[in-house]
């Protein structure tokens, strides 16, 4: 069973515990390289063609313009190819209640009738929000999991919490 890791993360200015603070690495990155290392699946992270602003509160705008224009911005590059993929980690950070619009761009891009989607996202207290139900739409074909929301500020300590959603 081939499997693959696909993530956005932002690092840079980030909002953590209540303050805005600059993160090397984005939550979600961290996320998904604890999960390449138990699963030893593959990685692939999704970069938007225009960066998002550097600045938080820019950021956050933004992701709700994009959100309330149904924008999909375009990435830099895609995995070549689904095929042989049997399951897909989707990773993001809750933005808006959903995921980054970018997110959205990847999965119209393929078909996933027959795949498994496991969604994890990081966030600062809104947990997956509506993004489960979203990915659905999006991925008609695909089953979906129950996704994994892991508290941003809280990821360096999120190992043990990842094991065991992959156990399930």
């Amino acid at each position: 069973m081939a499997e693959l890791i696909v993530f956005f993360s932002r690092e840079g200015n980030n909002y953590v515990n209540g303050s805005v603070k600059n993160l090397p690495t984005g939550n979600t990155e961290v996320a998904a390289g604890f999960i390449k290392e138990i699963t030893r699946a593959a990685l692939f992270k999704l970069e938007p063609v225009k960066p998002y602003a550097l600045d938080y509160t820019e950021c956050t705008n933004e992701a709700r313009r994009e959100l309330n224009e149904k924008a999909r911005p375009e990435v830099k590059a895609y995995p070549a190819t689904l095929d042989g993929c049997d399951v897909i980690y989707l990773g993001y950070p809750n933005w808006w209640g959903t995921m980054p619009m970018c997110v959205f761009t990847f999965l119209e891009r393929f078909d996933f009738t027959g795949k498994t989607i496991k969604p994890f996202c990081t966030h600062e207290g809104s947990g997956m929000g509506h993004s489960e139900a979203d990915i659905r739409r999006a991925c008609p074909g695909a089953k979906v999991e129950k996704g994994l929301a892991l508290h941003g500020a809280d990821i360096a300590q999120a190992r043990g919490a990842i094991e065991n959603w992959l156990k399930r």
